[in-house]
């Protein structure tokens, strides 16, 4: 884990992926995007039907790793409102068990604005918490400070005739963009001009390599 404050809180940014903030023992994603897959598969386009189950898997060991009390899922946790009643047994279960050990809150986003019924936790539209909203998708005419998801932000280099992308954070003074969470997710270049928009000038990338956090300026 790796020290990233932000707006005057400490948080550590777990992987490349992830929130915890300890002083509330809280667990923070964006972007689960669970049953995508299936969604697809509806569409005639079929993946591979593990998406939601490794997502899971994933999240269940970073809340255990953590020892979170609390896990916020910041909006398109389902790849559209009716994705929690496609989900397996095993993910329903594994979900459950989730709901069962952590407080968990589900805020919706332009994906999943119609959903009613996760198998666990409370559906919120937004919340404030100690002084952070939490959203979706940041508003660019708020200034107060806000955390949020929406844009699976990915920062792209050339490095020895390579091309690196690595998912990140993207932060200004009073905003921070987390990225997506879920396995089955693409990413928007940092530089994309609806990143810009959000956010306002002075931008950063911010992606945890190691024991540090690596920041890069995000061209105007």
């Amino acid at each position: 884990m790796v020290l990233l404050s932000f707006a005057g809180h400490d948080f550590f940014a777990v992987g490349q992926r992830a929130l915890f903030w300890p002083r509330r023992q809280a667990l923070i994603v964006a972007d689960l995007h669970f049953e995508k897959a299936s969604w697809f598969a509806r569409l005639g386009q079929f993946l591979p039907p593990y998406d939601s189950l490794a997502t899971l898997a994933d999240l269940s060991a970073l809340a255990i790793a953590t020892q979170a009390r609390e896990l916020w899922c910041l909006g398109d946790s389902f790849h559209d409102s009716a994705g929690a009643a496609r989900l397996d047994p095993a993910a329903r279960a594994l979900c459950e068990e989730l709901g069962d050990r952590l407080d968990l809150r589900w805020i919706v986003g332009n994906h999943d604005a119609m959903l009613t019924a996760p198998p666990c936790g409370t559906v919120l539209a937004e919340a404030e918490v100690d002084g952070l909203q939490l959203r979706h998708e940041a508003d660019p005419g708020d200034q107060r400070p806000e955390l949020s998801g929406h844009f699976h932000p990915k920062f792209r280099m050339s490095m020895k005739g390579r091309n690196v992308a690595r998912r990140c954070f993207v932060a200004t003074t009073n905003k921070l963009i987390l990225p997506a969470f879920g396995a089955l997710t693409g990413g928007l270049d940092v530089c994309h001009p609806e990143i810009r928009r959000a956010t306002g000038p002075g931008a950063q990338a911010l992606v945890p390599v190691a024991d540090r956090l690596l920041r890069f300026p995000i061209a105007a």
